[in-house]
């Protein structure tokens, strides 16, 4: 056990941790509280309430109101960084001299008005950024959506230059890792997503059913649900889209097809059970950014994956998954998987290529880093 004192500043409440960045965000606060780490957390609050869980993991919590004027999004910065300038967020980080972890791009604006001398300061890249927001200005059907992600696109490739600020860089995937590497003087290190899963799920029987898991307020997740109904529409084949959020879209979509049917999750427990039932799994994405949680959890939850090449290239989990492109390659690889049994051969498999996703392992290595 060590025992060290980090501010960690997150964009969005880190609990319940219920989306792909806050699942990374809450995971590693819990990892680094077990290897004796007081962690001060910053958080800004917008659409929930203050969340007292978190005081079972941070030494303090402090609670910043998000400024989301419209009127933001007509400065030169963009509107994810600053929507989250807050005076007094400095003025804490600057009370106690603590090495600080900034959560995405999202939150580096105390970099700008604060050089934080006598304190390292690190920043955990989620995405490179203006490249996602480019992919959802692609996969929005929205008008003035799509002017707000190119416009924020453009804005986010030039604040990029801030990561030149920070003593280092912690990716969230081997390419990404790659591409800040070669664009920034500050240090890059690969650090693993953080999760909450710990073994790959037990073997049990499943149904033949296809599932794809995902928020229905990101706009990709959207057009990988309408691709996956039209692939397997007018067929025996029974797929399930699931959710936290309802899509008006995707419940019209749905309802149409006899072998389809939308499902609002409840909670964690109705996904997990989701998972280890369905035979296959289908993860589509249009834009390739990071390394999709849902993905991890799938490996970890599910049994049989396909997957297109936008959604595993470069993670290092490609020989996990079966790769389909279109849609005549999903129900080909559907129809093969479900005429195969997933063995405890595949779980083992799957178990030894996981290994470097574990949380105590990543956490020890950001520590090992910062301290």
């Amino acid at each position: 056990m060590i025992h060290k004192s980090l501010h960690i500043v997150s964009f969005d409440i880190p609990y319940p941790p219920i989306y792909g960045g806050i699942i990374d965000v809450f995971y590693k606060i819990k990892a680094l509280k077990e290897l004796g780490v007081s962690i001060h957390l910053h958080t800004f609050i917008y659409g929930k309430e203050k969340q007292p869980e978190l005081e079972k993991y941070c030494e303090k919590v402090h609670y910043y109101k998000r400024n989301d004027n419209f009127l933001s999004l007509f400065s030169r910065k963009p509107f994810i960084v600053k929507s989250r300038s807050n005076n007094e967020l400095i003025k804490n980080l600057l009370a106690h001299k603590f090495p600080i972890l900034f959560e995405g791009l999202h939150t580096t604006a105390p970099l700008l008005k604060n050089d934080f001398i006598g304190q390292k300061t690190y920043i955990r890249t989620h995405n490179i950024e203006h490249l996602y927001f480019d992919g959802l200005y692609k996969s929005s059907t929205n008008i003035p959506n799509k002017l707000y992600y190119k416009s924020e696109a453009i804005k986010l490739k030039k604040y990029e230059k801030i990561l030149n600020k920070v003593d280092g860089i912690f990716t969230i995937s081997p390419e990404e890792h790659t591409y800040f590497s070669n664009t920034y003087k500050s240090t890059s290190f690969y650090i693993p997503v953080f999760h909450e899963n710990k073994n790959i799920g037990e073997l049990s029987t499943s149904k033949k059913q296809v599932l794809y898991h995902g928020d229905l307020r990101i706009s990709d997740n959207i057009k990988a649900s309408i691709f996956l109904v039209n692939t397997y529409k007018n067929t025996d084949i029974q797929l399930i889209i699931s959710s936290g959020t309802k899509n008006k879209k995707i419940i019209t979509a749905t309802s149409t097809q006899d072998n389809c049917r939308f499902i609002h999750l409840k909670n964690q427990t109705e996904l997990t059970k989701l998972l280890h039932e369905s035979h296959v799994n289908a993860l589509a994405t249009f834009q390739k950014t990071g390394i999709k949680l849902k993905l991890i959890n799938t490996l970890y939850k599910g049994k049989f994956i396909i997957a297109n090449n936008e959604m595993v290239e470069d993670t290092g989990l490609e020989n996990l998954c079966e790769i389909a492109n279109n849609k005549s390659e999903f129900l080909q690889k559907t129809n093969e998987l479900f005429n195969q049994e997933f063995t405890e051969k595949n779980r083992k498999e799957r178990s030894e290529e996981l290994s470097d996703f574990n949380p105590k392992k990543s956490a020890k290595k950001l520590l090992k880093i910062i301290f």
